[in-house]
């Protein structure tokens, strides 16, 4: 089998002289004159958006993908009530396969969830109960909607449980597990980096799951192509082994790079936790906000990763220094917002977001908490209100942010912790507005 690691192909690339910003227009050249000469194709542009990170057969998936005759899946295991940034770019990346005719199928882990996913943790995940699985499912069910189209059969959304939650145990070890190798298991990389704090059995058998979910997806729907992310590669290396010993057929699998920033971390946290595709759970402002202030060095590649604007503008991008990157910023949150909540709260989260930093004042659509003007009058200290806006995890961390002199309220900093607000400091516009540090923003109103 062929495997091909993306990051190879680079080194191929000339060793270009002089500065960073010569160095980008040279490549900026190369890519256009290539493209001229040449039509890209859709492979071609997932490599070039720096999507792709391995591949089991280049030449078959280029075919498949490019003529659309691909029907592929990515996995979601439903272990919260919304679906997260880390979501966020294979949805991308389904949108853009279905639009040039590839069929999606997104599989949710309605069995799967049942184990929990070792590949990236240090630690067991939480047990959920199957009606708190069957809530999740319900709820990732309405956000994929935003992204793919299910009707008239040009997407399939599958629940793993189906036939997960029914297999005989003894048939499943005689069936799949004799073709699984235990040496080969424990030197893949999602459980080698459990090995030191223990690997439960009951993880153990994740591989085997997820290797399974491809082989029942190849023979009821014809799927031939998995994508995951890099993380993945080993469980979906673990498929396309079952599938050519079970059937004796050929399947694909292709890895998409993991969305990281400058200094290697996965983006898409915060300090109050997840950044989520639900409203209710990551307002449009603070979702908007997120993208807005992300670091210099991140801007270009997120444009390329996560957006659909087109290859040839965001390279112009590449050369922009000082205030046109903070220009490419509000391009980048506007275009994500926009995917995810629609074009009227992308507006909405752009202005609200440039009367902040022009200095205009509260609007409604910044975050807001509401309290009982009775809980108001009576007064709420600065820690339980960063706790309660979500500005803070904790209250220790909240009282880090005060002493740290991180905290202002209405354009004054706080100085106490135990600094008290009432009805009385609301300002002209009823309100109590919290500033975070440079870019955090939320307000306080009494219903």
């Amino acid at each position: 089998m062929q495997i091909m690691n993306n990051g190879a192909r680079s080194a191929e690339v000339v060793n270009y002289q002089g500065s960073g910003a010569a160095k980008l227009r040279a490549r900026a050249a190369i890519r256009k004159m290539k493209r001229e000469e040449t039509k890209m194709t859709l492979y071609d542009e997932l490599v070039a958006r720096g999507l792709i990170a391995q591949v089991t057969d280049e030449a078959l998936i280029k075919d498949l993908i490019n003529n659309g005759k691909a029907t592929f899946y990515i996995g979601f295991d439903p272990t919260a009530d919304s679906l997260h940034v880390g979501h966020f770019m294979a949805l991308c990346l389904m949108k853009r396969l279905q639009m040039a005719g590839n069929k999606p199928i997104a599989l949710i882990g309605g069995g799967t969830a049942m184990i929990g996913d070792p590949s990236g943790r240090t630690d067991m995940r939480k047990m959920l109960t199957p009606e708190q699985i069957q809530h999740n499912v319900d709820c990732f069910k309405k956000q994929m909607a935003r992204f793919i189209d299910f009707s008239d059969d040009k997407a399939l959304l599958v629940n793993n449980a189906d036939w997960l939650l029914n297999l005989n145990y003894v048939e499943l070890l005689r069936e799949v597990g004799a073709c699984f190798s235990v040496n080969n298991m424990l030197r893949a990389e999602c459980y080698k980096q459990r090995m030191e704090k223990g690997l439960s059995f009951l993880e153990f058998n994740y591989m085997i799951m997820q290797s399974y979910d491809f082989y029942m997806l190849y023979q009821k729907y014809g799927c031939n192509l998995q994508f995951g992310g890099n993380d993945q590669w080993s469980n979906m290396l673990g498929g396309t082994e079952l599938i050519r010993r079970k059937l004796d057929k050929d399947a694909s699998a292709m890895t998409i790079t993991l969305l990281l920033n400058s200094e290697g971390k996965k983006m898409g946290k915060t300090a109050s936790g997840a950044v989520w595709l639900d409203p209710d759970k990551t307002s449009p402002y603070d979702f908007y906000q997120y993208w807005r202030n992300v670091d210099d060095a991140d801007v270009v590649k997120c444009l390329k990763m996560l957006t659909f604007l087109p290859l040839e503008e965001i390279e112009k991008m590449e050369q922009w220094q000082g205030s046109e990157l903070n220009k490419a910023k509000e391009i980048l949150a506007y275009e994500l917002t926009k995917l995810v909540h629609g074009e009227e709260e992308a507006e909405k989260a752009q202005i609200a977001s440039r009367n902040l930093f022009a200095g205009g004042g509260v609007t409604g659509d910044i975050p807001t908490t509401t309290y009982a003007k009775a809980d108001l009058d009576e007064g709420k200290d600065i820690l339980t209100l960063l706790v309660d806006t979500k500005l803070a995890a904790s209250r220790g961390e909240a009282r880090r942010l005060v002493q740290q002199g991180g905290v202002s309220v209405n354009g004054e900093k706080v100085a106490a912790i135990d600094k008290t607000f009432t009805t009385a400091e609301f300002n002209e516009e009823a309100a109590l507005l919290i500033k975070k540090g440079k870019k955090s923003y939320h307000q306080i109103k009494a219903d």
